[in-house]
């Protein structure tokens, strides 16, 4: 799918401010540069300048012009993994499977789908990430088509959805929860374990701004996977 100018500009400006190359505070080029730099109108500059205030990146002042906005700031933040990443620096081989992709509405017995829908459609994936060829992780994700519409548009032959995201859409907030579960049978099957295996489960939600971007669970096999946590200053990265 390709994208319109706004969602061009957009894209931009907001890798911009994410690298670091536009920094918190900083104006961001004029309305006119920006006509001038894109060769389109000031309705489609407007457009993309709202889009980003409207994630939190940028903010408006009266007669000043647009800058970037100042990150909310965070005691301590837990890193989002790259799956790939881990097991290929453990000196394995990484795949990832796609076991189902359905595009539909949220279920309305799910609060965490309404939320994150926002009324629009879902694409819902559920996965397989294996390390040598055995099964490491059983992944179930719901992703915003409002917020991410080129993900609809992906196949995931090349690159688990999590690793898409982590390369394309910079997120600016994150919650993520952790537990020990026993395998249920529907996770154990695809897992290869016994029903009641010990699995290290992770829940984790994504925003950019106010939008909703994904909604993932994990279950790693217990014994093959820990989780190191690595906290530092607040930042804002790339990775869902």
């Amino acid at each position: 799918m390709k994208k319109t100018l706004h969602e061009t500009i957009r894209t931009d400006m907001e890798a911009a401010i994410l690298s670091g190359a536009l920094a918190a505070g900083e104006r961001l080029p004029t309305e006119a540069d920006l006509m001038e730099q894109y060769g389109c109108s000031r309705m489609t500059v407007n457009k993309a300048i709202s889009a980003l205030v409207a994630a939190s990146l940028v903010e408006r002042r009266k007669k000043a012009g647009s800058f970037v906005a100042r990150p909310k700031m965070h005691s301590m933040v837990l890193d989002i993994p790259d799956l790939e990443a881990e097991v290929l620096q453990r000196r394995q081989r990484y795949a990832f499977h796609l076991l189902s992709r359905e595009i539909r509405l949220a279920d309305p017995q799910k609060e965490y789908e309404q939320q994150l829908s926002g009324g629009e459609a879902l694409l819902v994936l559920t996965g397989l990430h294996l390390a040598d060829g055995q099964p490491l992780a059983f992944e179930e994700r719901s992703v915003s088509l409002a917020a991410v519409p080129d993900m609809a548009q992906q196949g995931f032959e090349l690159i688990s959805p999590g690793a898409w995201l982590l390369k394309h859409v910079p997120w600016t907030e994150a919650e993520t929860r952790i537990a020990a579960v026993n395998a249920a049978p529907e996770v154990a099957r695809h897992l290869d374990q016994d029903v009641g295996t010990a699995c290290l489960y992770i829940e984790r939600r994504t925003w950019r701004g106010e939008a909703g971007v994904t909604w993932v669970r994990q279950h790693f096999i217990g014994k093959d996977y820990d989780l190191i946590a690595h906290f530092g200053p607040a930042r804002s990265g790339g990775a869902i």
